[in-house]
């Protein structure tokens, strides 16, 4: 079985590069070996190791243990939770509402 491999620009290859160095780091600071952190997070080394290089086949499930193992679980919320762009979209798509004209006014 043949498993297809998500498809990235170079600028995101290295984003999640990046984000997998992110990840080594956590652990380093904390003094884990990644056969602790992987132990913790129920996956193997090699899927740590994976996600340390910013691979993008690994699954985001397992990217989330390796957050509940380091303690940093909380950090998943942040994702997308400053969409700047999605905000503008939206308001230029609200339409205001014409008020209601005021008594007296004919």
């Amino acid at each position: 079985m043949n498993k297809k491999r998500p498809l990235l620009l170079p600028r995101q290859e290295r984003m999640l590069q990046q984000v997998g160095e992110q990840f080594k780091l956590a652990r380093l600071r904390r003094k884990l070996s990644a056969e602790q952190v992987s132990e913790r997070a129920n996956i193997g080394t090699s899927t740590l190791w994976r996600i340390e290089k910013g691979d993008p086949g690994v699954a985001i499930g397992n990217y989330f243990q390796v957050l509940i193992a380091l303690g940093l679980n909380q950090d998943i919320l942040k994702l997308a939770s400053d969409d700047e762009l999605g905000r503008k979209i939206q308001d230029a798509g609200l339409i205001s509402k014409k008020r209601a004209p005021k008594k007296g006014d004919s």
